[in-house]
């Protein structure tokens, strides 16, 4: 018998606009729709202008296919306060869809100048936290650009994706997929702050963005949590790059999914408002209201189906990464409604295409806008006088941080060196590193109140992360009927989505985020802890909050082997270690569990913008310092501490770094060990790095690196700043000296497979010791 297929019931809602068309309740009055109309004119053009002189480059396609929506988004709908982007409490917009940039900046700067025209106390007082026609000028150049008008007006240097050094910009998008994410991220930062009475967070992206894997890990952990503030904008235009039909559609299949953006946000159950003409001020008005209506605390996605190009004279694909061609009469075709309009005529570029010439005419493109806008007083009054209303309608909103929410400030200040009771150890008693990680952040979870949320890919237990939220109510967190826990519903297995989600919940400025899994699976949280980088280096150059995001990496390299080379993984270190500007990323690999508060401490004390602790699965016996001559846990803090260290004269110096192989040296070398060697441990080269040159020289020698071998649970390149000679690299050991992926089995087992093992080191050692003796010249 045939069965009919449903699909299950939601919490989430579904509306098409039409059905309320005829409902003056939602009508839009028409001074106001010929108001947005005539600024969409002036919007539309200055898109044109900046692609024809960067020149020809970004993506008009989407930012004027996106233009409508976000216009009424800005004057009609979101509550924030112009005059004051750093306000904690202002509803956010996302550009998630980072490439319509070229939009973004074209409709904050058209903004800036209504509000320079109509109301200039109202723009901020501070000029970094405007945005001007002035900085178009910088659009996709870099602070060298060097062109006379760049300089003259100290123009602001506007990525080819957004970056938190434009005000009102909370994150760096542009990777597909991660702008959703920290987006989501943001809400679930602006709800736990502020409870019931949240900001709203407006993502903005297209359909395009919706197939990468990690917007489904995040949309989920939105609608699981019940994230009533994040708001999804969906710009369905069906063009890509390559295809004109992105998705399924009208009963045909898409190029690349086979789900329309309805089917995609509703069957995660997120609220659905359809809008059939993304282009009229009318049926987004309405979306805009009943988004602001529904009541069932579940995330809600407005989809408007609109043509990527329209009215540019390019549509479809050929608009998304394109345009008209320099100065061609198709550019000059897509300004005569905006000349029309206002009555102006657009400068027409002559002469050779050098850069300054290009940024003259540019220059005196943005003059023509401006005038016009100076005669037209009236719309900029409207403009002006909708910024206001917005600002005080926040105002009215009282919108205010919980009181019981602590302070994420004090996690940067705690006293690496007053150890707190927990954290004294026994010697000779069983720990576990990634348990011990995961109670240190539980711990100054708890010294702030709830100020760190975390995720795991399905892992809490596993990776030791449970720990972080252990000092809270049980279970993950959710808006309405757990919002006291600190545990995320990361979705799954996803590492991808949850990462993202995490950095945003750094950026929103009141936590930070924490990401957990095996740090094989590093590779997936990757990108996101990138773009939070390049995020945090400009938010603080612009003065916003942003937060230290934690890769909490909790089953590192080999002593994983049970689960074979696919999860037992050495090169999770190599992507984060030395991988980023100095300072932006902090990654500690300890040896032993008194080291993890000290490290920790110190490397949050930095404030970087990404934290990546690399722990093992295995629980170990505290070695007894002491006895061994090893340096206390204290020392741990400078990035390196020595293991042994030689008497007199030494035959060569050993680098060790990663807690398996250091076991392997701790219990079955230094017993042993007849030779007189230094063997220095590496907790940070960062850490180390933070050291003084002279700090540095102190603790090690640097004739040493000259000379020196490596021994590390990763791999070859994460030994080179220690190893500084050829012949000391091929002494080096690393789990792919030989030349193949480890097989699986039991970490003592997969240790001596590599060759990494107790013995195999003592041999080892001692042939590089023979060497080192015989070599008259060591290179």
């Amino acid at each position: 018998m045939s069965r009919t297929f449903s699909i299950s019931k939601k919490r989430a809602v579904y509306f098409d606009v039409t059905d309320y068309l005829n409902n003056p309740s939602y009508a839009l009055p028409i001074q106001e729709e010929n108001q947005l109309t005539r600024l969409d004119v002036v919007y539309r053009a200055l898109v044109s202008i900046l692609f024809n002189y960067v020149p020809t480059s970004g993506h008009p396609g989407g930012s004027i296919s996106s233009g409508r929506f976000v216009e009424h988004l800005l004057y009609k709908h979101m509550m924030y306060d112009f005059s004051d982007p750093l306000r904690l409490d202002n509803d956010i917009i996302s550009y998630t869809a980072g490439h319509k940039a070229l939009g973004l900046y074209a409709m904050w700067a058209l903004r800036n100048e209504c509000v320079r025209v109509a109301d200039t106390a109202f723009l901020p007082a501070n000029e970094k936290m405007q945005l001007r026609l002035e900085d178009l000028l910088g659009f996709r150049h870099n602070p060298v650009q060097g062109t006379p008008l760049f300089n003259k007006f100290h123009s602001k240097s506007l990525g080819g994706h957004p970056e938190p050094l434009v005000p009102f910009v909370r994150t760096s998008t542009g990777a597909s997929g991660v702008g959703i994410g920290s987006g989501v991220g943001l809400a679930f930062g602006a709800a736990d702050a502020y409870g019931e009475n949240c900001p709203r967070v407006h993502m903005v992206e297209g359909e395009g963005g919706l197939t990468a894997g990690r917007v489904s890990e995040a949309v989920a952990m939105a609608s699981t949590a019940q994230l009533k503030n994040a708001i999804f904008h969906l710009d369905w235009n069906e063009a890509s790059i390559e295809s004109e039909r992105v998705t399924a559609e009208n009963g045909n299949p898409g190029d690349y999914v086979q789900w329309t953006p309805l089917e995609f946000f509703y069957i995660h159950d997120v609220n659905v408002i359809y809008v059939p003409n993304g282009h009229d001020f009318k049926q987004i008005h309405i979306a805009h209201q009943l988004a602001q209506e529904i009541d069932n605390h579940q995330p809600t996605a407005i989809v408007y189906r609109t043509t990527k190009g329209w009215k540019y004279g390019i549509e479809g694909k050929a608009s998304h990464g394109g345009g008209h061609k320099f100065a061609s009469d198709g550019f000059y075709a897509s300004l005569a409604e905006f000349e029309k309009t206002f009555g102006v005529k657009m400068v027409r570029f002559e002469g050779e295409k050098t850069p300054e010439n290009i940024e003259k005419y540019l220059w005196e493109s943005l003059q023509i806008i401006r005038t016009a806008l100076e005669k037209d007083k009236e719309l900029s009054a409207y403009i002006s006088t909708q910024l206001r209303s917005s600002a005080q309608h926040l105002d009215a909103k009282k919108r205010t941080v919980r009181a019981d929410l602590g302070e994420v400030e004090k996690v940067y200040n705690v006293d690496p060196k007053n150890v707190p009771a927990p954290f004294n150890f026994k010697v000779g008693e069983s720990y576990t590193t990634r348990g011990v990680l995961g109670d240190v952040l539980g711990y100054l979870n708890k010294y702030t109140q709830g100020a760190i949320l975390m995720a795991s890919a399905d892992l809490y237990g596993s990776t030791g992360a449970a720990g972080v939220a252990k000092p809270f109510a049980p279970g993950n967190f959710n808006t309405q009927t757990n919002p006291q826990s600190r545990r995320l519903s990361a979705g799954g297995i996803c590492e991808d989505g949850m990462a993202a989600v995490c950095t945003g919940i750094s950026a929103f400025g009141k936590h930070i985020g924490v990401a957990s899994s095996y740090g094989a699976f590093l590779a997936f949280e990757h990108v996101a802890a990138r773009l939070h980088a390049i995020g945090v280096q400009a938010a603080r150059e612009a003065g916003q909050l942003a937060n230290t995001f934690i890769l909490f990496n909790g089953h590192a390299s080999l002593p994983t082997g049970e689960d074979g080379p696919t999860h037992a993984d050495p090169q999770a270190l190599q992507l984060v270690q030395e991988n980023f500007p100095k300072g932006a990323c902090i990654t500690i690999t300890p040896l032993e569990v008194d080291e993890i508060w000290p490290l920790v401490a110190r490397a949050l004390s930095l404030k970087p913008a990404i934290f990546s602790p690399f722990v093992i699965r295995p629980s170990n016996k505290l070695m007894d310092r002491k006895a061994l001559g090893v340096e206390n846990a204290e020392a741990a803090m400078n990035g390196v501490y020595y293991l042994r260290r030689a008497q007199g004269k030494a035959e060569g110096t050993i680098f060790v770094q990663g807690a398996g192989v250091g076991r392997e040296i701790v219990e079955k070398v230094l017993p042993s060990l007849k030779e007189n060697v230094n063997i220095i441990y590496v907790t940070s080269r960062e850490l180390f790095e933070q050291l003084s040159q002279t700090e540095q020289d102190k603790l090690i020698d640097p004739d040493l690196f000259k000379t020196s071998m490596g021994i590390t649970d990763f791999t070859l390149p994460t030994l080179d700043c220690w190893v500084n000679s050829v012949a000391g690299r091929k002494h080096s050991l690393y789990p792919h000296k030989g030349g193949k992926f480890l097989s699986s089995g039991s970490s003592a087992k997969v240790y001596e497979e590599a060759h990494l093992d107790g013995a195999s080191l003592l041999t080892a050692i001692k042939a590089y010791v023979n060497d080192l003796k015989k070599a008259s010249h060591w290179c």
